[in-house]
C-alpha cells in the first residue's frame, strides 16, 4: 500500500531544536522521526521506526547467519540475579532502580548477562547441549548523567546483545571469531566505516574485549592506531616500561630553592634559570614527576585520596584513572581536601616511601601513592619537596623512594610507541557501535551455570557477550549521511525507495503521478507519494530534502509531454527523462 504524505503521521519542522548538539539529533527530529519526551528519551515515529525495523533485519539476518537463534527478555528485572553478580551495587547511580507495592526491588535492566546465564542454566545440563548462540533486541536503560547528542547517549536505547555459550576456551574462541565476522558483516552492509581497537573491559569482566568503532570527530571515545596495525581505546593502550637502570653511580639528591614555581612551566623556567643541568641541555617538563591528588569514591560510599606521580609534561586522563582505580569512582581531590591533609603541599606535593618520608623531610606517610609506568626503577626526577617554595633534584625511582605500585593514567600522545613494537600511534575520535567480550567464566561461576562433560565431570560453561547499539546506529548513520539541507539515507536503510513529487496543482500532474506510483508499487518499489493539495512545490522540494529519501521522482508540467525529473539525492543531480524510461534508470540506482 503507497503511503501518501497527506496522511502519514509527520510533521517536519523549520527550526532546529533548541538542545540539539549533533547533526543526527538535529535532522531527526526536524525530519520528523523521533520526538524528545524527557532528556535521553524519545518517542519513534513512523518515520524512525521504518528505518530502524531496516537496521534491525540486517541484524537479524546476520544473527542467524551466524548460528545464533533470537530470544526476548522483559526490560523489568529482579534485583537478585544482579545482586549475585556484585553488579547491583557495582553500577551505583548508573541505573534506574524501583520497588513494586510489596517492597521488591527491580531494576530497568542496563544490560542482560545474568538473565540469559539463568536461562541457560535453568534449559541445558550437558555438554552435547553445546555450543549455544542466543540473541535478543531490546531496550535498556541506564541513569545517565548527562544524556546529550540526542540517540547518541541516551537514557533509553536499543541494543542487540548475544551471548555465547561453550565448555571448553577453545569452543569460546570459535564462538567469538562467528559473531566478530558478523559484526563486519553487518557494518559493512550498513555502509559505516569502522576500527576494531582493543578496549578494556570493565564492569563487564573477561579475558578479551574489543570495540568497532566508527571515526567521527563527535565521537566521544579517543583510540590509537600505528601504521603496523595496532589499534586500541586510549582506556586500554599499555605503556612500555623503561628498562630499570642502575642508580649505584647517579649523584645524590638534593634540595633546592624554587620560590614560586606551583606549575611545571614555573618550575622548569627557574630550574634552567637557577640551577642549569650540568651536561648543558636545557631542563623539560619531562624531566619533572608531577603529583596529582585524586579522590576514589568506593562502593561502600566511603573516600580515599591517592596521589599519582606522572612525568611532568603529561596530564591524568580520567577514564583512564577510572578503568585503573575500578570500580572506584575517581575525580581530582578538591582544596578542602587537599588542605586538610598538611603532609600535601599544594604546588610542591613529592613522592615519599612507605617507611617513611623521602630524605628526612616533611611528607605524608598515610595517603597511597603510585606512579606511572615510565617511573622506573634508576629513572630521576625534579620533584616536589614537599616543602612550601622547594623541590628535589635529581630523585632516584627504587633508590630515595618506592611506590606503592604502578598505574595507567597519564594521557596517551600522538607518536608514543605501540606496545606491540608497530611503530608511534596517532590520535582519533570514534563512536562505539559494537562490542565483543570474551566473558569466560565470570557470570557462570557467580550463577552456578555447569554441564556435564565427555567424562560426566561438572564443569563450568564459558560465555561470550557482543553487543551493537541498534539505535545508536541509526543515529552514526544519520550523522554520517546529510547535507545542509537534510538527511540523504544509503538505500538500505531508507525509510522508502523512492519518493515521488506531484509538484503542480493541475488535476492532469496528479493523475499521472497516481499512475506512477501504482507502477512503481507493482514492481515492488517501497513508495513516498506527496500527494499534498494544498502545500506549495518550494515546501514539498524542502520537506524531500529533509527526510532524505535518496531517490526522488518529480513529476510536474513535463508530463504532459511524458517527462519527469528524476532527483538523485546522494549528488543532488537532476535529470529530466522520458517517463517511458523512467523504471530502467531507477533499476540503475
Amino acid at each position: 500500500m503507497v503511503t501518501r504524505l497527506s496522511q502519514l503521521f509527520v510533521r517536519t519542522l523549520r527550526d532546529d531544536p533548541a538542545d540539539a548538539e549533533a547533526e543526527s539529533h538535529r535532522l531527526l527530529v526536524r525530519a520528523g522521526y523521533i520526538r524528545r519526551q524527557a532528556p535521553g528519551v524519545f518517542a519513534w515515529l513512523p518515520l524512525g521506526l521504518k528505518v530502524r525495523r531496516k537496521i534491525e533485519a540486517i541484524i537479524r539476518e546476520e544473527m542467524t547467519n551466524a548460528g545464533a537463534q533470537e530470544v526476548h527478555f522483559p526490560a523489568l528485572l529482579p534485583r537478585e540475579p544482579y545482586e549475585v553478580t556484585g553488579r547491583w551495587t557495582e553500577y551505583g547511580d548508573g541505573i534506574f532502580r524501583l520497588k513494586d507495592r510489596k517492597g521488591a526491588d527491580y531494576l530497568l535492566a542496563p544490560t542482560h548477562e545474568e538473565v540469559f546465564t539463568l536461562l541457560v542454566k535453568d534449559l541445558y545440563s550437558s555438554y552435547k547441549d553445546l555450543p549455544l548462540s542466543i540473541y535478543q533486541i531490546q531496550d535498556k536503560y541506564r541513569d545517565e548523567a548527562r544524556p546529550r547528542a540526542g540517540l547518541l547517549r541516551g537514557r533509553e536505547f536499543s541494543m542487540k546483545d548475544a551471548y555465547s555459550f561453550d565448555y571448553t576456551d577453545a569452543g569460546l574462541d570459535i564462538s567469538y571469531q562467528a559473531q566478530r565476522d558478523a559484526y563486519e558483516r553487518i557494518f559493512a552492509r550498513l555502509g559505516l566505516d569502522y576500527v576494531i581497537v582493543q578496549a578494556d573491559a570493565g564492569a563487564m569482566g573477561g579475558s578479551r574485549s574489543e570495540e568497532f568503532l566508527h571515526p567521527t570527530p563527535i565521537g566521544e571515545d579517543t583510540f590509537v592506531r600505528s601504521a603496523g596495525g595496532y589499534a586500541a581505546n586510549v582506556e586500554a593502550f599499555h605503556t612500555e616500561p623503561p628498562t630499570a637502570r642502575s642508580y649505584e653511580k647517579l649523584t645524590p639528591a638534593e634540595v633546592l630553592d624554587t620560590p614560586d614555581t606551583p606549575t611545571i612551566q614555573t618550575l622548569v623556567d627557574v630550574a634552567n634559570e637557577k640551577h642549569p643541568r650540568p651536561d648543558g641541555r636545557a631542563w623539560t617538563a619531562a624531566d619533572t614527576l608531577k603529583n596529582i591528588v585524586l579522590t576514589l569514591t568506593h562502593l561502600d560510599g566511603s573516600k580515599e585520596l591517592v596521589v599519582v606521580g606522572l612525568p611532568g609534561d603529561r596530564e591524568v586522563d580520567l577514564k583512564r584513572a577510572e578503568v585503573a582505580f575500578a570500580p572506584a569512582g575517581v575525580e581530582p581531590a578538591t582544596a578542602e581536601e587537599l588542605a586538610a591533609n598538611k603532609g600535601l603541599v599544594k604546588g610542591y606535593i613529592g613522592p615519599w616511601s612507605a617507611s617513611g618520608p623521602v630524605l628526612g623531610l616533611e611528607g605524608s606517610t598515610k595517603i597511597r601513592y603510585v606512579t606511572d609506568p615510565r617511573v622506573s626503577d634508576g629513572s630521576g626526577w625534579i620533584t616536589g619537596a614537599n616543602i612550601h617554595g622547594k623541590h628535589v633534584f635529581g630523585l632516584v625511582a627504587g633508590r630515595d623512594f618506592v611506590a606503592d605500585g604502578t598505574v595507567e593514567t597519564a594521557d596517551v600522545l600522538a607518536g608514543d610507541p605501540a606496545p606491540d613494537g608497530s611503530g608511534p600511534v596517532e590520535l582519533a575520535r570514534g563512536m562505539e557501535i559494537g562490542h565483543v567480550f570474551q566473558l569466560g567464566r565470570k557470570y557462570a561461576e557467580a550463577l552456578g551455570l555447569k554441564v556435564l562433560d565427555e567424562n560426566g565431570k561438572l564443569v563450568t560453561v564459558t560465555m561470550g557477550s557482543y553487543g551493537i547499539g541498534v539505535t545508536r546506529i541509526l543515529a552514526v548513520i544519520a550523522e554520517s549521511n546529510n547535507d545542509a539541507k537534510g538527511l540523504i539515507w544509503p538505500k538500505n536503510v531508507a525509510p522508502f525507495d523512492i519518493h515521488v513529487i506531484a509538484a503542480t496543482k493541475e488535476p492532469e500532474v496528479y493523475e499521472a503521478a497516481e499512475k506512477l506510483v501504482a507502477q512503481l508499487e507493482s514492481e515492488r518499489y517501497d513508495v513516498l507519494f506527496d500527494d499534498r493539495l494544498k502545500v506549495s512545490p518550494g515546501v514539498k522540494f524542502g520537506d524531500a530534502e529533509l527526510i532524505g529519501v535518496p531517490v526522488i521522482v518529480i513529476v510536474g508540467k513535463g508530463v504532459a509531454d511524458g517527462n519527469v525529473e528524476l532527483w538523485d539525492r546522494r549528488t543532488n543531480e537532476r535529470t529530466p527523462l522520458p517517463l517511458d524510461s523512467l523504471l530502467t534508470h531507477l533499476s540503475t540506482l
